[in-house]
Formats: C-alpha cells, structure tokens, sequence
C-alpha cells in the first residue's frame, strides 16, 4: 500500500474521478483540481508528495505550471499526463524537472507503478540529501571548534580555497586535526558529491603503496595476480588526501611528482598512463624545509605540493578553546554512554586549560572520554581525569620553564610524553611526530647521560 499526498491536475472530469479512485485505493491521500491556476492554488496551500498533472488544462497548461513552480523553486517529484501527439512536448517537461510521463489512454496498472517508482526515487534523493546534510555537519566546517583568532583565519582560507581545484599542504602536530580541514575543504567544494579517499602514507611499504596509489597490472610483480585500480583512479572527480606524506620514499615522490604535472598515472605494469582529475591533499606533522635540508622530500614536490599551506596550531598555543573542545566531547560521549554528565567542575577545567598537551587534540578527547567513563556525579571532577593532568607537577611541568635549555625542554617533554603513555613507545612517537628509532635514540641518550652523572656523584 502507498503513502503520501497526491496533488491531480487534470480538466478531464472522468479521468480525476478515476485516478483519485484508484489512488485511494493503494492507500495514497488525494485531491483534484481541474486547471492550471487551480493546480498552482492548491499546491500553495498543501504542497503534495507528488504533483500529477495533465500536459493540456484551460488557464495554465501543465508547461506553465512547472515552469512557475521551478522559477520560486517549489518544483517537487511531478508525473506529466499527455496524449501520444504531444509527447515532444512532455519531454520538454522531464527537461525542467518532472520526473515521469505516462501517455493517455494509460492502463491503470503501470499507473500505479509508475506512482510508487517515483514516490520511492523521491524518498531515496530526500534520504541522499539527510545524509548528505549529516556529512557536512560531521565534516564540514563545523567539525573545526575553536574560536582563536588562528582558528578563525583557517575556517576564512577554507572557505575560500575550497571552491578551486588548488593543492593543499595541511602542517601541524599529531593530533591536532589535521584531516578535519581536509575533509572540510572536499565536502565544501564542488568535488563534495564525489569520493574523497584518504591514503596513509605512512602505513605501508613502498612497494604497497605504490600499488595502492596508482594501481597495478596483472602479472607486473609477484603476487599480482590481477589488475588492481589504484587510489587516484578510485578518486576520479573527487579529493584524494595523502596522510603524512613526508613518509613516501623519494622514487614515490617522483612519481606524485609526474601525477601532478601531467594529471595522469601510470601503474605498475601498465604501457599507457590513465588521465586522471583529482584533487590532492596532503598532511605532514614534519618541517618539510628540514626534510628538503636532510634529503629526505624533493625541494620540486615540496613546490608542487604547498600551492596554498594550512598550519593546525598545537593545542597548547590556542588554550581558549579547550573549554569548548572539551564541552563538545562531554556531551558526545555522555550521549553515547548514556550517563548524566553534566559538564565540567570549575577545578576539573582548570587542570585541563594548564596542561600542555603533548597529544593535542586527540589527547584532550581521550581525556574527556575517561573522564565520563569514571564519572560517578553529574559534574566531570579532578580525580575523574588521567593522572598525568592531575599530578602536582602536571601544571608546572605542562609549560616550558623560562630559562632552561632546548635540550632540557626537549627531554621534559619527551619523558612527560612516554609517561602519560604508559611506556608505549610507537603511541609516544606518534604523538610527538618523530620516529620510533629518534625516540629511541633520544631514551638511551638521556640513559647514558643519567649514568654519567651517577659515576661523577659517585
């Protein structure tokens, strides 16, 4: 049985008696009307799920109609009505909007599912655009919560940069969002109704990520027992972002190089290259002038990729908005846990504003999370937050000491970092945006120098 309110416009007594008939009978609610200026009135008053109108009316004919309907922009899922010898004519109306036509003399059957195939493509679109909506208000701009001033410039230059095709170079820290402003500047660009895949550079083995980047041919290397679509071409039309991309080895980089140059990939194995249209982002939480320095990233990829740059600033430098990041955080997981929190102690939100976070971002919402787990009351307290952010030292050590040395202030926040870690090292790494080998270089330096000391004492 149908639902839904149908609208008929038809100046053919018998045929609205007929059609309101047999709609009724499949459950829809209807009313009819027997010309164009009468169609126009009653949708003004009610507007149905679905106009069925006839092609000839006295005072508006059913072009007419649409075409008002389309200039104030209320044009909805409409069915034309029309004689074989005006079907010319009705093509013109599926041009401006309508959905459908059926021509007269009709048989009821196809009648009724043409009806329900439009109603059902209506509902899809409204689903399409629900969820379309929830994505933006998820990813678009603002999923980007803070109000410094530095946050509001950003949110200004994704506004603007998102309208063109430009890359964009996103800088900043683990945690500290990264991938937010890239999934801002896709869903509010043209590109929005088209994919946005998302590789970790980082994550793979060169020869893997090659493979994932561009694709391969069947038989180009051992393993390759079939021809694989890589990301670029599954991006076509849409954003691909390259997470951490300082990670790619310079013959990678060579190739993103050839991508963006020529628009067009090749893959592994392939003789012709594919063209492709894509829009590239890129995320580093490295210095890639120290990269370029080091040998490590192509100084002309570097140039290709930073046509406009984005730097997320550490969470530490924007201390006004942990109030309100962490206000946003509470009220999601008391959501999900189901637990009547009801916001933050005074005390409590002092500890976490004097925190440094190490983590940023990621480190304040694993915080909160903890917090509402822990909670027992309706306000988040002290003793509900992680240790780290409560120890006596947590305030005096979560800034850096005017006078001491870099190295000092270096090895404070590297062994604070491991501590709230709980001795993970890769978590630890992660975090503080280096690799597992420099952190563990950085420990058995501070070790040796620990044991020195001990030996000078002693």
């Amino acid at each position: 049985m149908g639902c839904g309110y149908i609208l008929i416009a038809d100046d053919e007594g018998g045929i609205r008696d007929l059609l309101e008939h047999v709609l009724r009978g499949e459950g829809y609610e209807v009313s009819a009307v027997a010309d164009g200026e009468a169609c126009l009135e009653a949708f003004r008053k009610r507007r149905p799920d679905l106009l069925l109108i006839d092609m000839k009316m006295p005072k508006k004919d059913g072009l007419e109609v649409l075409r008002e309907l389309v200039r104030t922009g209320k044009l909805g899922p409409t069915m034309m009505m029309t004689a074989h010898s005006t079907v010319a004519t009705a093509v013109e109306a599926i041009k401006l909007g309508a959905e459908d036509y059926i021509c007269k003399p009709f048989d009821v059957d196809e009648l009724i599912i043409n009806v329900s195939k439009v109603l059902e493509m209506a509902d899809l679109k409204n689903e399409v655009e629900c969820l379309r909506t929830e994505v933006q208000e998820r990813y678009g701009l603002d999923a980007i919560i803070g109000h410094a001033p530095k946050m509001l410039e950003i949110q200004d230059v994704i506004r603007r940069v998102a309208q063109s095709r430009s890359t964009v170079l996103i800088t900043g820290e683990s945690g500290t969002g990264k991938e937010l402003i890239a999934h801002a500047i896709h869903y509010m660009s043209p590109r929005a109704h088209k994919r946005f895949v998302k590789v970790n550079c980082a994550a793979l083995s060169e020869t893997l990520l090659e493979s994932e980047l561009f694709g391969h041919r069947k038989g180009s290397f051992t393993g390759a027992t079939e021809n694989r679509v890589g990301r670029f071409e599954l991006a076509k039309g849409g954003t691909i972002l390259l997470d951490e991309v300082s990670e790619m080895s310079p013959k990678l980089q060579a190739k993103l190089l050839r991508v963006l140059q020529e628009r067009e990939v090749e893959p592994v194995g392939a003789s012709e290259p594919i063209p492709v249209d894509v829009r590239l982002l890129a995320t580093t939480n490295r210095r890639l002038a120290d990269e370029i320095e080091k040998g490590r990233f192509r100084e002309d990829l570097f140039f290709r990729l930073n046509v406009v740059s984005i730097e997320f600033p550490p969470l530490r430098e924007r201390r006004e908005d942990i109030p309100l990041l962490a206000g946003h955080f509470l009220w999601r997981y008391r959501e999900e846990m189901n637990k009547k929190v009801e916001g933050i102690s005074p005390d409590a939100m002092d500890l976490l504003t004097a925190y440094s976070w190490p983590g940023n971002v990621r480190e304040l919402e694993n915080a909160i999370e903890r917090g509402v787990v822990l909670c027992i009351g309706r306000m988040l307290e002290p003793h509900d937050l992680p240790p780290e952010i409560t120890s006596p030292q947590a305030e005096t050590t979560s800034r850096t000491n005017v006078g001491s040395s870099l190295a000092e202030a270096e090895r404070d926040l590297i062994l604070r970092t491991l501590k709230s870690c709980g001795g993970n090292r890769s978590r630890t790494a992660d975090v503080l945006g280096i690799s597992v080998r420099t952190l563990r270089n950085k420990l058995k330096e501070y070790s040796d120098s620990r044991t020195e000391s001990t030996a000078v004492t002693a």
